[in-house]
């Protein structure tokens, strides 16, 4: 089963599941590692961890692209790519679609804010019109080469424009060819519970961000409303500036590395997730030179 398969298999399962979020291929690993059914290429963590900027639109498509492709170097789930406004109108959409299924998303995310787009949790936001962001939906469904690849539509109208228009999209984003509708920033319950009723016949995603407009829920509470996908896009990168932030206040503090033990993995931790016994098993395999004579009796 391809990643593709797999994730469209994910979307037809009852229950939901949670989609955390990684900012390069040791994080997606992590993500792996840990059980999890997919992992989303996060471009808010990608701009930070990556150039050190806020997530305000400058990333380039190419920059994600090649982080998605380290990401599918090293795992086997699927992969769900932020792909922001898609970098442009439609026929820029079109390039980040075939982009991203070479470096190997199996979902893609577009959204209807004006480019360059900001954090779906920030102010001062704006969105293109509905007809322009359906014909930008039509051209993904249309670029794409394999049909199992989702296409994840956002809107981001609510903060601008109100619920009511963000559903009215979404039930237009759905008709497009959308395979997954993600209403962003919904800032209440009450809100949270009326999208999926509002947008029947399609799953919905909703995003928890730790301090953001949305209020947080449980995966458990948030499958008895509706959502098939909860993303928890920045936990992971949140976590590591925390604990590389405790690690080097210890290091400026006590000069030493005698009290940081407890702050960071073992050596063997390490080693292990960056598979260091894997890599000294092809060494040994394809290093070693062998002799004329050792080649001909083979």
């Amino acid at each position: 089963m391809t990643r593709n398969e797999q994730f469209r298999k994910l979307l037809q399962q009852p229950n939901a599941f949670l989609l955390p979020g990684a900012y390069d291929a040791m994080t997606a690993r992590l993500v792996e590692e840990f059980g999890f059914p997919a992992v989303y290429a996060t471009g808010a963590g990608i701009s930070n961890a990556q150039l050190g900027w806020a997530d305000v639109g400058l990333t380039t498509s190419t920059e994600i692209a090649d982080v998605v492709s380290r990401m599918a170097d090293v795992t086997t789930i699927p992969i769900v790519v932020d792909g922001d406004t898609g970098f442009g109108n439609a026929l820029n959409l079109m390039r980040t679609v075939r982009q991203f299924e070479r470096a190997g998303a199996s979902a893609i995310q577009f959204e209807d804010q004006v480019s360059p787009k900001k954090c779906g949790h920030f102010s001062g936001k704006a969105v293109i019109s509905k007809g322009e962001m359906v014909n930008k939906i039509k051209a993904a469904v249309d670029t794409r080469s394999d049909e199992n690849l989702a296409i994840i539509a956002r809107t981001d109208a609510a903060a601008m424009n109100g619920l009511e228009d963000a559903l009215d999209r979404a039930n237009a984003y759905k008709e497009a060819g959308a395979d997954v509708i993600f209403v962003e920033a919904p800032t209440s319950l009450d809100a949270l519970k009326e999208i999926p009723k509002a947008v029947p016949g399609v799953p919905h995603l909703i995003n928890m961000v730790e301090g953001g407009k949305t209020p947080l829920v449980s995966l458990k509470d948030a499958e008895a409303m509706g959502f098939h996908i909860m993303l928890c896009a920045n936990t992971v990168l949140r976590s590591a500036i925390k604990g590389v932030r405790d690690s080097l206040e210890v290091l400026r503090r006590d000069e030493s590395q005698e009290n940081i033990n407890s702050l960071i993995c073992t050596w063997q931790e390490r080693q292990e997730l960056v598979k260091l016994k894997e890599i000294k098993a092809l060494e040994d395999k394809y290093l070693q030179e062998e002799t004329f004579e050792e080649v001909g009796q083979s």
